[in-house]
């Protein structure tokens, strides 16, 4: 992550404004403009105003505001200048630009048949999420995750905010890549939000592996099917499973003999067994470890590893991390 590449997000006549908050480019999280708003910034977890010098301030009277005009460069400058060559994107509500930032987006929807989102326009308020990837967070659940040569299916259970997506991106490399753990694998990866690879115009922006094949910006259900018709990977790894839809698409996977690797949003084991599509894939035990995340001091971590049955997997502790 670099100075330059924040201020390239930026049109020309917008990067002396931002060249203060680009030298913090490793602590920049969130920069959020909306239309006749205060600019905000997220910065090592605490929200600050963009001053008017383009330094920052907590004093509201002394915030820089986002004007229509800006919003609108912002976003003619991402997408080259044309707008329809992105539609699909901005129909999705997002736009992943080079370096795997996602640039959020919200306006006035159109619909098409009712319950379908054609298009947004008048868009008003942007989330620009700055990418950054961080190698080696797996490294100490690695041991872990085999049983000889094989692969585990595993499941990480992560609040929000712990560095789910983080981690699950560095297993995939770690997995492709292979390790002292095991040989590298061929990785069939559904991104459906463009997250995990942060693919920019088809490309893996992020390093996640040289044996990784990504469907990028495809619903998981079908996303995972597809790849195991077209590609044949040894693991499919899936952000999210939120609904039952997904659970059933994985349990067919599972047979075809790829390994699993997945996330879901819980704060515990017990949390997750209480979600009622979890509940068979839990008692059925089609998950051989559970990773669970946390946060101590600020920091993520990994405060768990818990095998089929639930129990705390033998050498582990807290203190490994």
């Amino acid at each position: 992550m670099s100075k330059e590449e924040i201020l390239h997000i930026f049109p020309d006549f917008m990067r002396e404004k931002w060249k203060q908050a680009a030298a913090y480019a490793q602590q920049l999280q969130e920069i959020r403009l909306r239309v006749g708003q205060p600019v905000t910034v997220l910065l090592n977890n605490q929200e600050w105003f963009l001053s008017q010098d383009g330094g920052w301030t907590k004093n509201i009277a002394e915030a820089s505001y986002s004007s229509e005009k800006e919003l609108e460069a912002v976003l003619a400058h991402v997408c080259h200048y044309s707008l329809y060559a992105f539609a699909d994107e901005i129909r999705q509500g997002f736009l992943t630009i080079p370096g795997g930032h996602r640039i959020g987006l919200s306006g006035q929807v159109i619909l098409e048949n009712r319950n379908t989102v054609r298009n947004i326009k008048h868009i008003r308020y942007l989330n620009i999420r700055i990418a950054h990837e961080i190698k080696g967070v797996s490294d100490q659940a690695l041991p872990y995750l085999y049983r000889g040569d094989e692969v585990l299916n595993t499941l990480i259970i992560s609040p929000p905010g712990c560095g789910k997506t983080t981690m699950l991106r560095d297993l995939v490399r770690n997995f492709s890549n292979g390790s002292i753990y095991g040989r590298g694998r061929n990785v069939g990866l559904v991104d459906e939000r463009s997250e995990i690879a942060g693919s920019f115009l088809g490309v893996a922006q992020n390093d996640i592996g040289i044996r990784t094949d990504v469907m990028d910006s495809c619903p998981k259900q079908e996303g995972m099917m597809m790849l195991i018709r077209s590609m044949a990977p040894d693991i499919l790894a899936v952000d999210e499973l939120g609904n039952l839809g997904d659970v059933e698409a994985m349990c067919q996977a599972v047979p075809c003999g790829c390994r699993m690797l997945a996330t879901i949003h819980g704060g515990s084991l017990e949390e997750v067994s209480r979600k009622s599509y979890m509940q068979d894939v839990i008692k059925e035990a089609v998950f051989d470890r559970y990773l669970l995340l946390g946060k101590k001091n600020n920091k993520c971590i990994i405060k768990g590893i818990f095998d089929e049955e639930r129990k705390l997997c033998s050498g582990w502790s807290e203190s490994c991390c």
